[in-house]
């Protein structure tokens, strides 16, 4: 997983990060009117002398950012589409990856790059509890530790994920990046909510949204015995020919909900089907939030 972290990531380093948090630095942001507790070596006196008002200086923090993955356990995540690939570098490779597998090299790939920043890293891997909470480090040691988690960790149990987003935020106390990496089969409306839990806490959030392309189409077209991957003995044999129009409403409705609900919040949501390399899906997402910066 190591390898091919470093084989996706090296060609798209950005540089360091600028912080949108204001603290101590020498570049200056902006004026902000002086309030009892303020401390008085930060009054702009020039601004004193003519005005007669009491302003104190504010400046951009140029820090290194900290980062909490957030990876998805559940059942749900073992699943693996016909048409998913990867495993060689770049995710071109015959083997097919499991939605959770897609995520494992989704995550390696962006703490490889966030650690190769200087930037700290931590890891959260959760179904309906968390299974493992890995702080966030910058040592370049701690990478090791974060891929032993994930190579470890194997999918199950069912889906619980919006009381395990609000139990992170409380953890979670100094405000950074939180990155989600889940197939977000859950309700929305509690999704959301917990999402809105990071931004109140002052994070700076990304989902990355992750289905199968099967799970995107319902491309079954003959008499297909579904099984439930969370619950064991749950089983259907049905014609996927008779729901496939309901199903894919009923998803474009939940896809589209959190993407709306996403965009409120200032949310930066990506929808990845795993039939398209992990390698080209980072990319295009790197690019887009690089343009966007």
């Amino acid at each position: 997983m190591e390898l091919i972290a470093r084989g996706v990531v090296e060609g798209f380093v950005p540089g360091k990060h600028r912080s949108p948090y204001k603290g101590f630095s020498v570049e200056f942001a902006e004026h902000r009117q002086y309030v009892p507790g303020d401390d008085i070596a930060d009054l702009d006196w020039r601004v004193l002398a003519r005005s007669d008002r009491y302003y104190v200086k504010e400046y951009i923090e140029e820090t290194n950012l900290r980062a909490t993955i957030l990876v998805d356990c559940s059942g749900s995540m073992k699943y693996a589409g016909k048409q998913a690939t990867a495993g060689d570098v770049g995710g071109r490779g015959p083997a097919p990856l499991s939605k959770f597998h897609y995520a494992q090299h989704l995550a390696a790939c962006l703490m490889y790059l966030l650690i190769r920043q200087q930037d700290a890293v931590g890891l959260v891997t959760l179904d309906t509890e968390i299974r493992r909470y890995v702080p966030a480090r910058a040592r370049a040691s701690h990478m090791r530790i974060l891929l032993s988690e994930l190579a470890q960790t194997e999918p199950g149990g069912e889906t619980r994920l919006a009381p395990i987003f609000h139990d992170v935020a409380e953890r979670v106390h100094r405000r950074g990046l939180v990155i989600v990496i889940s197939d977000l089969l859950d309700d929305a409306g509690a999704l959301l909510e917990a999402l809105h839990h990071f931004r109140y806490r002052k994070h700076e959030v990304i989902v990355l949204h992750v289905l199968a392309e099967e799970e995107l189409t319902f491309d079954f077209n003959r008499l297909t015995e579904f099984r439930d991957l969370e619950v064991a003995g749950h089983h259907l044999q049905i014609d996927p020919r008779s729901l496939r129009k309901a199903y894919l409403e009923r998803l474009s409705r939940h896809i589209r909900r959190l993407e709306v609900g996403c965009g409120q919040m200032r949310v930066d949501y990506t929808g990845i089907s795993t039939a398209k390399p992990f390698a080209d899906a980072l990319a295009a997402f790197l690019g887009r939030r690089r343009a966007h910066t």
